[in-house]
């Protein structure tokens, strides 16, 4: 992946993806309910497994966006 971007962006955003699944997750009132279903299963129940995949894709695109900043500039120099 290309080092490309502002420093700062980059963390705000790594901070906003890190967040993001437990703001959803946590905020219990948003989801407190039975309607609407899903195939039969109410929404409290679906909601939270559609955060499953969705958390997950939220820690990769975290790890992709800071692996980066921990490689030194010059793999051959660690060999």
């Amino acid at each position: 992946m290309a080092r490309t971007g502002h420093p700062r962006l980059r963390r705000v955003t790594v901070a906003g993806l890190l967040l993001a699944p437990a703001a959803g997750l946590l905020w219990v009132p948003l989801y407190a309910g039975d309607h609407p279903r899903l195939a039969g299963v109410p929404f409290f129940y679906w909601y939270q497994l559609a955060w499953v995949p969705g958390c997950g894709l939220a820690l990769l695109a975290a790890h992709l966006l800071r692996r980066g900043r921990d490689r030194p500039r010059d793999a051959r120099r660690c060999r």
